[in-house]
């Protein structure tokens, strides 16, 4: 890829000026957007792959799911704890009895039936029990917490595709042990993106002013695919090969119908002033 760059770099210095306003033609490359190997956050029995190589993916698809029944054990039961309302309920009717029986011994004490003391045990124990709300309404929440928690935790045992595109590699098989702990994780599946694609150039340095970002441009896939696909100049390299003279370019290719593979040779028409 790189020797064939630098031949079309060494022919176009010897192109005359006059014939340079024509499109341009230069080798390029489609490759996968970017390629990721699929590894568990979290330590288990790998229970299930659900893709396997040469397989195309959705993204969002599920990939792999790890044996998870102690955690979805513990989300029942934290589902459980944050839907339950007893505990709440009783601290409420505790607050309004002692609310009313706080009003009711003030009017008393006003007509002299009862004495201060008793009318400031009631405001007392109307007080103890707003505390007793304010706890279980603190208990609650943390229930609910608890949950979302237990529930975020059994979801990291599922692993899902960050993008469409395809499994290359598949290294791990249900029954095989996934390890979470950071620097010894296994891989699983490698999967490569290939909607979209990503076109790749190496262009002569006399391109370097006339190349902008956002500029249009045509790619000519290699045979046995034909036709031309229009794209857009995404990237221009801002460090200069020196050696060779070169830079690169990277356009995005649209394969929403996934019928281009990803590393194949092809032709990057650009029209230039």
């Amino acid at each position: 890829m790189k020797l064939g760059a630098m031949v079309v770099a060494a022919l176009w210095w010897l192109v005359p000026a006059g014939a340079q306003a024509a499109d341009r033609e230069f080798d390029c490359m489609i490759e996968p957007a970017q390629i990721v190997e699929v590894r568990s956050p979290v330590s288990g029995l790998l229970q299930q792959v659900h893709a396997r190589r040469g397989d195309l993916i959705r993204k969002g698809q599920l990939l792999v799911t790890v044996e998870s029944s102690v955690e979805r054990s513990a989300t029942d039961t934290a589902r459980f704890r944050a839907e339950a309302q007893g505990a709440l309920l009783t601290a409420r009717n505790k607050v309004a009895a002692a609310r009313e029986k706080s009003r009711r011994m003030s009017e008393l004490y006003k007509e002299e039936f009862v004495s201060a003391q008793a009318r400031d045990d009631a405001a007392a124990e109307f007080k103890l029990a707003e505390s007793e709300l304010h706890t279980a309404e603190e208990s609650s929440q943390l229930a609910r917490l608890e949950h979302r928690q237990s529930v975020d935790q059994l979801r990291r045992r599922a692993i899902y595709s960050p993008f469409d595109g395809v499994v290359m590699e598949q290294y791990l098989y249900p029954g095989a042990l996934v390890d979470g702990v950071e620097g010894t994780k296994k891989p699983i599946l490698k999967i490569a993106q290939t909607q979209p694609l990503a076109v790749q150039a190496i262009l002569p340095f006399k391109m370097f002013p006339l190349v902008k970002p956002g500029m249009p441009a045509v790619v000519l896939p290699e045979a046995p695919f034909t036709g031309s696909i229009p794209t857009r100049i995404r990237t221009v390299d801002r460090v200069i090969d020196s050696a060779a003279g070169t830079f690169g370019v990277v356009a995005d290719l649209d394969n929403a119908s996934q019928a281009l593979p990803g590393g194949i040779r092809c032709k990057l028409k650009i029209a230039t002033p």
